[in-house]
Formats: structure tokens, sequence, C-alpha cells
């Protein structure tokens, strides 16, 4: 999990030396930093990113005291002080000395323009709870894993941002270039602010970048806002496949907020552990219930969504408890198992990781590493649609990166694979909204805008178990049009090749998807199978091995993605809903078939293979737009 706060000038820096470089804890007045996180029993910082050699910095060197003040505090090199007594001593004046070592433009320049001057950007990344468990509770070894894996899905985000994301902007933003080379400070802490387990790590991206030419400016931070939701499921996909891969576990959907999308938990830590490291949680629901009492008085109606997320966030920052002393790794982890022996019983601290390898086997002896890409395509769009209506590249690339997670339980998928369903999802399941004009800069791959003619279900109640009826969300509509999409290419891919049938599955999106996924499973480096399967399979036998690999891989989520009992999928009024919902798309395919008839009539004489793989309309785009 990912999260993202500014970092501006004025005190802001001496905020992260006296408490987020000494674990959040209370560090004394004069007391050096490395004298601090020796006591605190915290590692040092460390330096990170491409763009360390231009500051003549190595990564995995310390960060000092003196290096945060000049380049978070001051915005200038972090070693200015030596630059500025070789400009003395050569002759130059105080000013133009240290001017020689700023960094971009002066924050006295930026301040008289009334402007608060943005110095870096505060990257928080932290595993999910269960593996937190894991890695409190566990033994040194899996500790080490839960610390190694942390670390290095860190480094592949920070990689991907400076590859596919980080971009500097002048000129008022008229003019960009790509820079793949971030300053990064990263400090590790290891427990919340009530002592109980929360490894994270906090990471200063610095908010200057150096240009080919040598001069620097400042980060499109906007750009690391946009993506930050995408690069927050890449970092929980690479740490819970490496975890999982290297102690043999497996995952499962946990639903923390009715309605709105699971969090993939190792299986086999429960629901008790979880909320025993979550101390804050209750808290908070607490006086989110206050909070929002008070919002239906202001406002006459209940929030939504967006408005339930900045409820939440003024929840946590009322519930924050003051700082506290910080404590050596080795004594949080003793008391954190004495304190889960008194509450759980030794026996159940004791056999937690068995436990999680028993559950985790049968998961994995059920759920093959193998991806259906055309249905994942499909799911993809289908969710992003409802969820958004109109929406970017980045919103479909973090929704396969969920898509995997959800489908493979932990297991590895080959490099790319993300990238490729996301390409797939837009080439054939969307339409683009954003149309380059005449005499304008032809707006970059992530600034174009899509759609898709999906129909969006109709939104429902739902009545929940002793609590108030509630409105079904948009990611709960999703999934049913996703599924519908789903279940009518099942159905045509599992078809008798009957004549009339073969022209009805001719103007589907179903038979669209299986030419392409054929004609393509052989040469594309992303198709995940296995060594035992066949190598020809008939198209009925195809589509009953994928939709055997779906229920096995993920079935809670065929029943609705959710672990709810009084889930929305399992009403009558809903299962009639899907119904009509398949009846009403089914005779839409039998429309474009029929008008499409004469023209197949046409085409019989040529052989059969070649009909076979005859370009088919895609429903995703629409029949009405190719008009």
């Amino acid at each position: 999990m990912l999260s993202i706060a500014k970092v501006q000038s004025g005190n802001a820096w001496r905020y992260y030396l006296k408490g987020v470089a000494v674990g959040d804890g209370r560090r004394p007045v004069r007391k050096p930093l490395k004298a601090a996180q020796k006591e605190a029993g915290l590692p040092p910082g460390v330096w990170m990113g491409c763009g360390l050699p231009a500051l003549g910095l190595t990564a995995g060197s310390v960060v000092t005291e003196r290096q945060v003040e000049l380049l978070y505090g001051e915005g200038r090199h972090p070693d200015a002080d030596r630059i500025e007594r070789e400009r003395l001593d050569d002759g130059a004046d105080p000013e133009t000395a240290r001017l020689a070592t700023v960094l971009g433009k002066p924050i006295e320049e930026i301040e008289k323009r009334k402007q608060i001057p943005l110095l870096a950007v505060d990257f928080v990344f932290r595993p999910q709870a269960s593996l937190i468990v894991l890695w409190a509770l566990g033994d040194d070894h899996t500790r080490r894993v839960i610390e190694r894996a942390h670390e290095r899905a860190i480094a592949t985000v920070l990689r991907w941002l400076e590859d596919e994301i980080a971009e500097t902007r002048w000129s008022s933003g008229r003019e960009r270039a790509k820079t793949p080379a971030l300053v990064v400070a990263r400090f590790r802490h290891f427990d919340n602010r009530d002592g109980f387990p929360l490894l994270h790590d906090h990471c200063l991206v610095f908010n200057r970048v150096q240009r080919p030419d040598g001069a620097w400016y400042a980060l499109d931070t906007r750009r690391l806002y946009q993506h930050v939701v995408a690069a927050g499921t890449l970092y929980t996909l690479t740490m819970t496949t490496e975890v999982c891969e290297e102690l043999g576990l497996a995952t499962v959907p946990r639903e923390v907020t009715p309605g709105l999308r699971p969090v993939m938990e190792i299986a086999g830590v429960g629901q008790e552990l979880i909320d025993w490291s979550s101390t804050r949680r209750q808290r908070i629901e607490d006086a989110l219930e206050g909070i929002t009492d008070q919002y239906v008085k202001d406002h006459g109606r209940l929030p939504g969504e967006r408005a339930r997320h900045g409820l939440g966030w003024w929840a946590a920052q009322d519930t924050r408890p003051e700082k506290k002393t910080a404590r050596p790794l080795h004594q949080l982890r003793a008391w954190w198992r004495a304190s889960a022996v008194l509450r759980f019983g030794q026996q159940l601290v004791d056999g937690l990781l068995e436990r999680c390898r028993a559950a985790g086997a049968a998961i994995r002896a059920r759920v093959r590493p193998l991806v259906d890409t055309a249905l994942a395509a499909i799911d993809v769009a289908a969710v992003v649609y409802t969820v958004r209506g109109a929406f970017a590249r980045r919103h479909v690339l973090a929704e396969a990166r969920r898509h995997l997670a959800e489908t493979l339980r932990g297991r590895a998928c080959p490099p790319g694979l993300d990238d490729y369903i996301a390409d797939q999802a837009l080439a054939r399941h969307t339409r683009q909204l954003t149309v380059p004009q005449e005499g304008r800069r032809t707006p970059a791959p992530d600034q174009i805008t899509y759609t898709a003619d999906f129909r969006r279900p109709a939104r429902w109640w739902i009545a929940g178990a002793g609590k108030p009826p509630r409105a079904s969300t948009r990611y709960e509509r999703a999934q049913v049009a996703s599924l519908a999409l789903q279940n009518a290419i099942r159905a045509a891919r599992a078809a008798p090749a009957s004549r009339d049938e073969a022209h009805a599955a001719t103007a589907s999106a179903a038979a669209h998807t299986e030419d392409h996924n054929h004609d393509q499973a052989a040469a594309t480096p992303h198709a995940v199978d296995h060594p035992d399967r066949p190598t020809v399979l008939t198209p009925a036998r195809r589509a009953a091995a994928h939709h055997a690999h779906q229920q096995a891989a993920m079935p809670e989520q065929l029943e609705g993605r959710t672990t709810d009992p009084a889930t929305w999928l399992r009403t009558p009024e809903n299962l009639s809903r899907l119904a009509a919902f398949t009846r009403e798309a089914d005779a839409r395919r039998r429309a474009i078939a029929d008008r499409q008839q004469p023209e197949q009539t046409a085409d019989e004489d040529r052989p059969t293979d070649q009909q076979q793989h005859t370009p088919r309309p895609d429903q995703g785009r629409g029949a009405a737009r190719d008009r």
C-alpha cells in the first residue's frame, strides 16, 4: 500500500529530522541524528535513485543530518558547504557562491511570487496487515524474507516511476522532458504510534531533477499524484508475489469495507490477528461515525464515495496519538510476541507460519499459473468503465495489476503482463475521447482519455444484517457488468460449432477475443501456461479449462468479489437482474449476427481455416461508432 504527502519549505525538514528519521519518536534537542537512531535501534536512512551520481552520492550510502537540511530544507546541493568554500576561495562574493549551490530556482524567488515552494514528496510504503503480522510474529527467516521483498518492491516502484512517469517541466509547463533520475532518501519504521507492528518506509523524493543539459528543474509532481494508485498496486503485487513464492504461501480476498474492493491478504492469518495489529481502526471507525452524523446535519444527505474518503482522513487525523519513545526491533518483537501469546495462546502464535503454508498449499494445488488475457482485458475494461466512466491508461493499468493479484493468488507472472492486459483492454474494448487538434501538441499516451460502450447496471439497495440498507457501490455495479460479459464469452466459447451458432458467434466480442487469443498465444511472451497442457485444444475444451481455472483461482470473485455472507449477488432480485441483463446482451448479439448473415453466406465457399480467422467486429467498441 502506498500513500503520498507534500514536504514544503519552512520547518518541514525539521519534522522529518526530529521525528520521522528516528521512528516517529521524540529526538532530544542537540542530540546528533546518528546517535538518536542508534539509541532507538533504527537503521540509518539511505540514499536511493538514479539521480545520485549527479550530486556525488552513491546508492545505499547513509543520509546525514546536514544533507537533509541542505537538500530538503534549502533546495541546495547536499555538499553545498564544500562548494561554497571553493567559490569563496576563487574570489567569488558570498551571494554568488551561495547561488552556485542552489538546485533549480531559488526558494526566495518562489516565495516572492507568494507561492509555497514544494521541495519533496513523501511516499510511504507498507505491506498488507497479514504480512505485517507474519513479519512481527514469525521467525528470523520469515522476517528477513518479508523485509527483503519490501525493499525490492520499493526499488521496483521507484524504477518504474523513473522510467515511465518522471518528467521535468519549465516555461510554466509548456516544455517537458523525461527525467529517469530521481533522488530519494529512505527511512525505515517498525511500529505505529501505539507501539504495535507496522513495517513501513518513508521515501522522500526530491522535487528537483537534472535535464540532459545539466540544468536542474522541478519535477512534474502532478504526474506523481496521478500515478500513485498504479504505483501502489505495483508495490503490492511485487511484494506479495515474492513473499508467497519464497515461503510457499497464497492470498485470499478480505473485505474491509462492504461494497469496496477486497484486500488480498495471506491465507491462514486470521481476522483476530489482523485486528490485534490494527489498533487504530476501531478508534477511527468510532470517530468516523460522529463526523458522518455532523456531515448529514450540515448537508442534509449521506456522504458520497469521495466524501467518505475525506471524512475518513479527518477521522484518522483526529484520532492520531502523540509521539512515543522509539525502541529497538528486538525489544518490540519480544513485546509483540508476549502480547499475542497472552491474547491468543502460544499454540496459535507458534503455528502461524505452518498454518499459512498449509492454507497456501491447498490454494496453490488448485490454482495454476494461468491467466486468460482475453477475459482479463474484458474484466479490467468493464470494471474501470463502470466505476469511472471516462478514464486514462493509468486507471486501466492499476486495475490490471489488481486482476493479476486476485487471479494468481500469489503466483509469479511474466514481466510486462500487466502492461499487456492494459494495452489489450484499451485497444479492443474502449474508444478514445481525446481528439488531437491541428496546430497543437499531440497529447502524450497517458494524457489520452478513454471510455467504453458497456451497459452500466442500475443501482440497487442492499439490506445488511442489523444495519440500515445501503446503495450498491460503483464497484459492485462494475462486477455485474464484468461477470455478465465474461459469462457470455464463456458460453460462446463452449457453444457447439453449428452453422447458426457460428453465425451468432461471428458477431460477438467473445468470438473476436477467441480468435485474437488463438492467433497470438504462441507468439506472445505474456501467455502463462503449464507444461502438462495439451498442445491443441478444441474451443469447447479450451473454454472449459479457462472456466475451471477461474473457479479454482477466485471462487469468491465469481460470486461477486466479496466474502460477505449477505453479498449482493446471492439475493433473488439481483440474480434476476443479472439474468435479464445477460438475456438482453444475447438478444443484441443475435440481432447483429442476423444483419451480417448475408455477408457470411457469400463466404461459405471459402476454406474452413480461412473462415476461422476472418476479422470480426468488436463488441466492446460499439457497432454504432463504426458507421
